[in-house]
Formats: C-alpha cells, structure tokens, sequence
C-alpha cells in the first residue's frame, strides 16, 4: 500500500467516525426534544434570532408505529401495541433537512422538533438549539429523580421468617 492509500484511508476513517459521532449527538438532541414540551421548544425556539425560513418537506402526519418492549428490560422483546405518532420534515434554504417525530397527535410539536433539528445541523445555530437542549434535558433530569424518590418511597422488602418448628 503506497503513501497516499494509506493518508486516504486514515484520513476516510477520521471523516467516519466524526459523521458517527455527529449521527449520535443529533440522536440525543432528538431524543430530548421528541420529549419537550410544545410551549417550551416554541419558547426555545423564539430565543434564536433571524432563522431563516423554513421550506415544508412534509406537512405534520399522523401515524402508528409499533411499540416493543422487554420483561425486565433485559428480556426478549415483544409487540406491546401501536401507538399514534405525529411526524414533519422541513429543509433549510441551506440544504439541512429537519425530522420532527412525536408521540400522540400534535402536529404543532412535531413542526417545533423539525424546525430545531434542521437548525441543529446548522453549525451557525447549533449553540443556540443546543442550550435549548440542555435546558430541557436539565428539567427532564429533574422530573425523573423525582419520579425515581417518590418510586423508593413505596418500596416493600419482603423477607422470611424462620419459625421455630421448622428448624
């Protein structure tokens, strides 16, 4: 393998895992935002100046998809049912194509999670949908530690008993 095959190749495999690692962190923003609020991603969104105008790729829809689940997390998975999902795509006059897919049927949602992931993938306005982000993943954090110490506070432990006659 000459010079060149080999600087091609590393530099390909740089270019890959940088794409990987950009792939993971839209998922995660995406996944916080499938969860916000409407009021809250209108909010966010408001705070982002001169955003440019966003061309409908797809106008909000509603749909079912298949929702799977597994016995303890950790077992085989099964179909738990269909649930009703709402969805919109949306481009930026540069090119960025935004997905917007949410639970339950809110169209107005799905267009805020599409505006902002389009802008997301704009390097001039990643900043500012990412403090957007991190505001609401901070609030979610917040409701599920609450979750998790009113879960503890109903806990039972269940023990035995060794009675004497059975020695």
């Amino acid at each position: 393998m000459d010079q060149t095959t080999q600087t091609f190749g590393q530099g390909a495999f740089g270019q890959e895992a940088t794409e990987a690692r950009q792939a993971e962190a839209r998922q995660a923003a995406l996944r916080v935002l499938a969860r916000a609020e409407a009021d809250e991603l209108a909010t966010g969104l408001e705070s982002i100046a001169d955003r440019p105008e966003m061309e409908t790729l797809r106008a909000p829809e509603f749909g079912l998809v298949m929702a799977r689940g597994r016995i303890g997390g950790s077992g085989a998975p099964f179909n738990l049912g269909e649930v009703t999902v709402t969805r919109a795509a949306l481009r930026l006059p540069t090119g960025e194509v935004g997905q917007g897919h949410v639970l339950g049927r809110d169209r107005r949602r799905a267009v805020l999670v599409a505006t902002l992931d389009a802008l997301w993938q704009s390097r001039p306005y990643r900043p500012a949908v990412e403090r957007i982000v991190e505001k609401i993943r901070a609030r979610l954090d917040a409701g599920e530690a609450r979750k998790r110490t009113e879960t503890a506070a109903t806990k039972v432990n269940f023990f035995t008993m060794v009675r004497g006659e059975d020695t």
